[in-house]
């Protein structure tokens, strides 16, 4: 009987302890999305960069040079091709639609000359709201590695295995349509 009791005396702390971890996850978690983060996108207007009706989730388009970051991300030499115009003319191409544990991406990238200037997701599928708010948080860092990197050989996010074997696998794919090494 004694036995009996002491388990059931650690069940309401191991639910206190897992609550309390549960809690500082989504906190940690919320603190990374924040928007000084760097090379995060800007949210899609209107939308807030949430899920669609169809678990799509929301991404900025490319292009168009109005998003912040994108300045940033390219650094000076990017700042400098496109004043001077000595590099070539960017130019863009979309990678193959991957398949992963919990949807579907494309990754389109932009590069001018011989770096990459701009990455962005413009097709994601995700089988439920979780997964979307995974994708969320994951892209922007995964775009981050991308712009720094100047490489699809990415170190991806520790979590989201899937999704970012899924990003590399597709940017991999459209730097090989721009024959970019």
């Amino acid at each position: 009987m004694k036995i009996r009791s002491i388990k059931i005396k650690r069940a309401p702390v191991a639910l206190v302890g897992a609550i309390a971890g549960l809690a500082g996850v989504v906190g940690f978690h919320s603190a990374t999305r924040a928007p000084g983060l760097a090379g995060s996108p800007a949210p899609a207007s209107g939308s807030g960069g949430g899920l669609g009706s169809k678990g799509t989730v929301s991404t900025p388009a490319s292009g168009g040079g109005t998003n912040p970051s994108q300045g940033q991300a390219g650094g000076s030499q990017a700042g400098g091709s496109q004043a001077g115009g000595s590099q070539a003319a960017p130019q863009s191409a979309i990678g193959a639609k991957e398949q992963y544990g919990y949807g579907l991406l494309a990754v389109k990238v932009t590069v001018a000359g011989n770096r990459i200037t701009q990455v962005s997701v413009p097709t994601i599928q995700v089988a439920d709201s979780y997964s979307g708010s995974i994708a969320q948080q994951v892209i922007p860092m995964l775009r981050s590695q991308v712009l720094s990197l100047q490489s699809a050989r990415i170190n991806g996010v520790s979590g989201a295995t899937y999704t970012s074997e899924a990003y590399a696998m597709s940017l991999q794919s459209a730097l090989n349509k721009l024959h970019f090494k």
